[in-house]
């Protein structure tokens, strides 16, 4: 049973939805904005690397990265060991949108704790943060415990009930 309905997805959806419109006013729209954290956090990956790691078309791609280009949030440079293809890199303006989204995400979330005591957000936020490394705990290890679960719900029911 989820205690929680749900509520942190609800919530980090509605938030999700407030930086993809502003963000999108800076020209910039969520799938531009993971190729370009992409590229950010692996600098001088090619085209395919990029395709691969994000597993998109690489026509979409190659659209994408030209209109990040054009914008001035990526650049391509020649690749030293491979004169066929390009490397990408983030520019300045790409650093600048990270903290945008950062700042955007933060300005909701300082107007939903509002109605919060300084007590209850303490204590939420020692909540989430032990959630938080739960996650990071599960995710690091590849999800062992949450799969265990999800193969325990599909395995086939016997007679009598029992698994």
């Amino acid at each position: 049973m989820d205690v929680s309905d749900r509520a942190i997805s609800r919530i980090a959806r509605k938030v999700s939805k407030f930086t993809n419109k502003a963000m999108r006013r800076q020209g910039v729209g969520p799938a531009e904005f993971d190729l370009v954290q992409t590229v950010r956090c692996h600098p001088g990956l090619t085209q395919a690397e990029l395709c691969r790691f994000l597993e998109i078309d690489k026509g979409a791609a190659a659209r994408q990265i030209a209109n990040l280009c054009a914008k001035g949030f990526l650049r391509r440079e020649p690749n030293p060991h491979d004169r066929r293809s390009l490397l990408l890199y983030a520019t300045q303006k790409a650093e600048e949108l990270k903290n945008s989204k950062a700042h955007l995400e933060e300005l909701f979330y300082e107007w939903l704790f509002e109605p919060l005591g300084e007590e209850e957000k303490q204590a939420l936020a020692r909540t989430l943060s032990l959630l938080g490394e739960r996650c990071r705990e599960e995710w690091r290890a590849g999800f062992p415990h949450v799969r265990e679960r999800l193969e325990e719900e599909q395995l086939p029911a016997q007679p009598g009930g029992e698994p």
